[in-house]
């Protein structure tokens, strides 16, 4: 299924854990330190650094990118280190976070009640990932390096469904087919 961000609700009830996508458009990067920095602007009620209705955010820091490339190498990292600030994205319209690895319960939930996913990436090829990344530019906390916020422009990123808004998780279903396929 090819996907044009922003996601739209209608889209979002549509994707089951399991479905192979593609995204193409606008995706923004953030990992603890920017989810922090994000989540105590939300506190104090200030203008946030990139738009959360309907957006996607993806948990990498990119490698430096050679010359001639738009980017480097841009893998997924572990998602778990920004389940404490996901909640409050998801309450001010994210529908989407692309990392690997396992959510909390507390994520899970807040994604079923927000109308929201979350997709995993392929770790180890992250190099062909940034072949997808067409644009790239840092548009906050240039401080952070290779955690700063950048905004990317993304050509048929792909992606896969782990956590749909019906509480499916692919992880903990994966692992259950491959016990009784052995059974």
């Amino acid at each position: 299924m090819d996907l044009n961000i922003p996601l739209t609700d209608k889209e979002i009830f549509n994707l089951k854990a399991g479905d192979r996508i593609t995204l193409s458009g606008v995706i923004y990067t953030a990992r603890d330190a920017a989810h922090a920095r994000i989540l105590e602007l939300i506190k104090n009620g200030d203008k946030l650094p990139i738009p959360l209705k309907g957006q996607v955010i993806y948990y990498v820091g990119p490698a430096p990118s050679k010359p001639g490339h738009v980017i480097g190498s841009a893998g997924p990292t572990t998602s778990y280190r920004m389940d404490p600030y996901v909640p409050s994205l998801l309450e001010r319209g994210l529908k989407a976070m692309i990392g690997k690895g396992p959510r909390s319960q507390e994520v899970k939930d807040a994604m079923r009640a927000h109308k929201a996913v979350y997709l995993a990436a392929v770790g180890g090829a992250a190099a062909l990932i940034s072949q997808c990344i067409k644009k790239s530019e840092v548009i906050a906390y240039p401080e952070l390096g290779a955690e700063a916020i950048r905004r990317l422009e993304v050509e048929s990123f792909p992606a896969i469904v782990i956590n749909d808004i019906y509480g499916n998780d692919m992880y903990q279903d994966g692992v259950e087919r491959y016990r009784n396929y052995n059974d």
